[in-house]
């Protein structure tokens, strides 16, 4: 049964969103995942921003005339002799509805392992539809097919929804091998590779869980001659109050000492202090120096591993 998590790929994952109908908490997807893989723990990290991208085509009555809004106004202005007064007037008569598909990604994890990579996230978008314009706007028809499928000055409706949520399955990222994949086209230790590689090694990888609190964002960029390179970001999933690390200007020792402790107690773990300094700009990288300085003199308030991890930064500096 330990095995079953990596048998499921990308087509069996489909199936699962494709036959889950959405609950408002997401528990019965949840539930479904944890019954295949009952040997690791699964949850949900992180709900994304709401998005919304174009939708498709309906009637006053929210009956179905496409899936694709652009799919159809290419097919149709076809069909209207390439005229664009006539896919106009077509979609006046018919009183068409353009629609719009709004959603969240949410970012689940599976923790196979106790160090930071050792987790598998699956993202699944959770969407619905809902009614968003008059295909046409009476007072401001389109000047070209651009305008009609996403016009400036839309004709708004009142909005209702069609059908119901909906979810579909983005993709399956195993952190480990994806970090191993994606070394081997940096010459250098990647960054994200490297802020993992310290928490393992520091004293909050003895005290919380990598994915609790950072997850991982898979993307493609361009390099500069114009090929297509593999990359990642580090996500922050946490919503406690983790206040910006105070002005530590001229603090040292016991004061320092306090604000760091402070900061690590809001933020659940030791050392987070110096993650939140290399990923967010909730702790200002003028900390690490100051508190090696502090360190290198006449304190001593952190454990050795954190000492070794801040010393390397202090010699070779890195965000993600």
């Amino acid at each position: 049964m330990a095995e079953q998590l990596f048998q499921l790929d990308g087509q069996q994952l489909a199936k699962i969103c494709k036959r889950t109908l959405p609950d408002q908490y997401d528990d019965t997807l949840l539930s479904k995942l944890q019954e295949l893989n009952p040997d690791y723990p699964i949850r949900l990290a992180r709900i994304g921003e709401e998005w919304y991208r174009l939708g498709g085509v309906v009637d006053m009555e929210g009956k179905r005339i496409a899936n694709d809004l652009i799919e159809w106004t290419e097919r149709t202005y076809i069909g209207c002799g390439k005229n664009l007064q006539t896919l106009i007037d077509h979609a006046r008569e018919q009183k068409l509805i353009a629609t719009r598909q709004t959603g969240n990604t949410l970012h689940i994890v599976i923790q196979t392992g106790c160090k930071a990579e050792q987790f598998v996230q699956i993202d699944i978008d959770k969407t619905h539809e809902v009614s968003d314009r008059l295909l046409v706007n009476e007072h401001n028809p389109p000047e070209d097919l651009e305008e009609f499928i996403d016009p400036l000055e839309p004709e708004c409706i009142e909005t209702f929804c069609i059908g119901t949520s909906r979810y579909s399955y983005r993709r399956k990222t195993d952190v480990a091998i994806f970090m191993d994949e994606i070394n081997k086209y940096h010459s250098t230790e990647h960054p994200a590779q490297r802020f993992m590689d310290d928490w393992n090694r520091s004293s909050a990888q003895q005290k919380a869980v990598f994915s609790d609190d950072w997850i991982v964002r898979p993307f493609r960029n361009t390099g500069r001659f114009g090929e297509q390179i593999i990359n990642v970001e580090i996500i922050n999933t946490q919503q406690k109050n983790v206040p910006q690390l105070e002005n530590i200007n001229g603090k040292k020792g016991v004061s320092l000492h306090n604000l760091l402790t402070r900061f690590d107690r809001q933020a659940g773990y030791p050392f987070a202090w110096f993650f939140y300094m290399v990923k967010d700009k909730l702790v200002s990288p003028h900390s690490g120096t100051a508190v090696f300085k502090d360190i290198s003199g006449d304190f001593s308030y952190l454990p050795e591993r954190d000492v070794a991890v801040l010393k390397d930064w202090i010699n070779t500096p890195y965000s993600v």
